[in-house]
């Protein structure tokens, strides 16, 4: 009985210093890049709908759900390399990445989009630019390699000029000159055209979390 005990004992405490380890607070960032988020409060950061939907918990930057449109850096970027962490609360979840938008207008048109969702778990058809890594309605990404519901997936995006490159857990997905799509531009996408302002986060559907989350600007 107490070798079963045991036992059981190290399982549960095995289990914890698992989830310990996966809900670890933000690393330091790499040589040459700063936080933008300082793990404890959104200082520096806007929401453009409902604020309350926004919140800092546990070393993460959390969207509760729906409703809070975008959470934006109060200060603009032109050229830079982003990287962050993000993790779904259960399937079917929907999300997005905002670059060089304006503080006013969807940051999908206005700016530009990079498109996170749960490709597996979305429960209708999605079009070929809506699935993760794609600059929304502009450039579909190749297929992403998900990380199971729960667990963190990492993201790395760099804007230079007219150069958009999107990886995922360490694939390239997508590689764009937006150039390209001066069509695009002309009739619905003006965002393609700017060359700064705000990053943000997407406030769709179900919670979302955001972590390391960190940008270099480049020259």
């Amino acid at each position: 009985m107490r070798t079963v005990l045991k036992l059981g004992v190290l399982a549960v405490a095995v289990c914890v210093a698992g989830a310990r380890a996966e809900d670890k607070p933000a690393a330091k960032p790499p040589e040459g890049f700063a936080p933008l988020f300082d793990g404890k409060t959104l200082g520096g950061w806007k929401a453009s709908g409902k604020a309350e939907a926004w919140a800092a918990d546990g070393g993460a930057i959390v969207c509760k759900g729906g409703g809070g449109g975008y959470l934006l850096t109060e200060k603009e970027y032109g050229d830079f390399e982003f990287r962050c962490e993000y993790r779904w609360e259960k399937k079917g979840g929907n999300s997005g990445v905002a670059l060089r938008t304006p503080e006013k207008g969807d940051p999908a048109y206005a700016g530009m989009e990079i498109q996170l969702i749960d490709d597996e778990g979305w429960p209708g058809k999605l079009a070929d630019y809506q699935h993760t890594g794609s600059i929304y309605d502009v450039q579909p990404a190749k297929a992403a390699v998900n990380k199971p519901i729960g667990e963190w997936n990492s993201v790395k995006i760099v804007c230079k000029g007219r150069k958009v490159t999107v990886e995922q857990n360490g694939g390239l997905l997508v590689d764009a000159n937006l150039d390209d799509y001066k069509a695009k531009q002309d009739k619905n996408h003006p965002g393609l055209g700017r060359t700064k302002g705000h990053i943000g986060f997407q406030s769709y559907n179900i919670r979302v979390e955001f972590r390391n989350v960190w940008i270099k600007e480049l020259k």
